[in-house]
């Protein structure tokens, strides 16, 4: 029987699968809960959650940063937008976004103004004013003279053998008669333009499913007969509206709409509600649609380097720099897809846009390699996949690198990521409740959480001891199964198990109390720090379960530089 000391000192790929046990290239654990990996390598306990404010109903929150000195967080709530600032609740908006529509709501910001969209909900516009906050409708650019606005015009599929015969309307001059050779029309379609006649029409009354009458603010010609070339405004209540938005290169950005679903609409230059195309100059609209073997849904559009377009089944991305009408230089380069059924926002890791994946079982960094000609989409929780149950929200705090993800179980999984330090660190966070939405809103990780029937918002401090200020949690980390010498052994005989920690009360090694000083556990006095012992007789053959387990609940910031193992081993 061969002797062992083992010395851990580097928790540095956190929690891991078990299929990754056999490996001796991995500083992992089997288990990290309520802990996180620090940039030294070693663990520490997680930050408490302070509470800010009690809420009507679950939220889904948003950061709204108008400058650097100017951070807002937004909760919307069942039919309302609750703006916070400093944790102080300064304005209750009305929205039209029940609680279901929440999760398909997108968003993109600009200075003191955010835009959202929703495939079921004309776009609104929230903004920061003087005079406090608005949310007023995303309104396109207008030409007063002839009643026309920049809306993107396309032929659909399901028109293409759709003609239209116009008569004269008793209405008056500018009114006339639009019968379909089929039926076509619905009363959606009230309010709606078209194109035709080299005009732009307005549907003002539905008559039939073939029937209906519409208005131009102009003399027209009739024609002698049906017109089967004319175009529908790709926005509106009957072919729905943008899935997704972003602004690149100072354009607005349009990806997908509900009966388009892999249309890029791009802005002029300088001016975001203007999407006339007109005759192609280079500050003028652009029109694309993604071109391939499969259907795809444009899940999310995204601004980096490059203008990424997310789909459900794969990553672009358009490079021209400038981006005009006569440059797209557009291709796919991955192909691992994005989940459409709900907003999931891309963030901004290290550089690298990180989303979560169509199976959401893995979340993904989008990086450019070393030539900035193709991009990969590496598996950041390779070794940490059952970690991942379902994601509903995900945040991203660069101060910390933490990436947030709360799961549909009321967990959250976070990853400790510090890619100069080697460390990629997955492990979960548990509360007395359910955890429902996460944001970071400058250097702070706000969640709303659920406690029984009620709904909280609270954010994680260096200062709380404990959730909510009254409840605690415990904390535990557990080994990977030992490998002695590069091999499995058969028998473990395990005589000492050891710990360097800092600021610690009370530390359990395997289920024991270890021993500590008297005098720490006076309330005023500071936590024990140095090296602690559990010795730990008798012999294992189960040598797949941990060796060791460290837990805990004080209310302490404990931390655990290395746990080191003194015992026997036969192969």
């Amino acid at each position: 029987m061969g002797e062992f000391v083992k010395t851990q000192n580097s928790f540095a790929s956190g929690q891991v699968d078990s299929e990754f046990f056999a490996r001796d290239d991995i500083n992992g654990l089997a288990q990290l809960e309520n802990m996180d990996v620090i940039a030294g390598g070693g663990l520490t306990r997680r930050r408490g959650l302070a509470s800010v404010a009690s809420l009507r109903s679950s939220a889904r929150l948003i950061p709204f940063s108008v400058s650097e000195t100017e951070d807002y967080l937004l909760a919307l709530t069942d039919g309302h937008i609750l703006v916070y600032s400093n944790g102080s609740l300064i304005r209750d908006l009305l929205s039209p976004w029940d609680t279901a529509a929440h999760a398909r709501l997108q968003y993109a910001q600009r200075f003191g103004t955010m835009i959202f969209v929703h495939p079921d909900y004309e776009p609104r516009v929230l903004q920061k004013t003087e005079n406090g906050f608005s949310l007023t409708r995303f309104g396109f650019a207008r030409n007063d003279s002839d009643m026309t606005i920049s809306v993107p015009f396309m032929k659909f599929d399901d028109a293409a053998d759709i003609k239209i015969t116009v008569t004269q309307n008793a209405a008056g001059n500018n009114y006339a008669t639009f019968t379909t050779n089929s039926a076509f029309w619905n009363t959606g379609h009230v309010n709606g333009r078209l194109t035709l006649l080299g005009r732009q029409w307005v549907i003002t009354q539905y008559v039939s499913p073939t029937v209906v009458t519409a208005y131009t603010n102009g003399p027209y010609t009739l024609p002698s007969s049906a017109i089967s070339d004319w175009t529908e405004a790709v926005f509106s209540n009957t072919r729905g509206w943008p899935c997704s938005i972003s602004f690149h290169q100072d354009r607005l950005v349009f990806g997908g709409s509900r009966d388009w679903p892999a249309g890029v609409w791009m802005s002029q230059v300088g001016r975001h509600n203007n999407f006339n195309v007109g005759t192609g100059l280079d500050d003028e609209a652009i029109f694309i649609t993604l071109l391939s073997q499969q259907r795809q849904q444009i899940c999310t559009v995204v601004s980096s380097d490059n203008l990424q377009i997310l789909t459900s089944v794969g990553e672009w991305a358009i490079s021209s720099k400038p981006l005009t009408p006569s440059a797209v230089d557009i291709k796919q380069h991955t192909a691992v897809g994005s989940v459409s059924a709900r907003y999931l926002p891309p963030q901004k890791v290290e550089g690298a846009t990180v989303f979560i994946s169509a199976t959401k079982k893995d979340i993904r960094e989008l990086t450019l390699d070393e030539l900035g000609e193709h991009y990969n989409a590496n598996d950041l929780c390779a070794l940490s996949k059952s970690l991942m149950q379902d994601p509903l929200d995900i945040a991203y705090n660069g101060t910390a690198h933490q990436l947030f993800v709360v799961m549909a179980s009321g967990d959250m999984a976070v990853l400790n990521k510090n890619s100069a330090l080697g460390i990629s660190a997955w492990g979960v966070y548990k509360t007395q409740g359910l955890f429902k939405s996460v944001a970071v809103v400058g250097d702070e990780t706000y969640v709303v959480t659920m406690r029984g029937d009620s709904y909280f918002l609270e954010k994680f401090s260096d200062t709380a001891m404990v959730d909510a200020g009254k409840y605690g949690f415990s904390f535990s980390a557990a080994a990977l199964p030992l490998r002695a010498g590069g091999h499995n052994p058969k028998k473990i005989r395990i005589r000492k198990i050891g710990a360097r920690v800092l600021d610690t009360k009370s530390l359990f090694i395997n289920g024991s109390r270890v021993s500590l000083p008297n005098s720490i556990y006076e309330d005023d006095s500071p936590g024990f720090s140095g090296d602690v012992f559990m010795n730990v007789l008798g012999t294992r053959s189960d040598t797949l379960s941990p060796m060791w387990r460290l837990h805990g609940s004080d209310a302490m910031p404990v931390t655990v530089l290395s746990v080191t193992m003194h015992g026997w081993y036969s192969i």
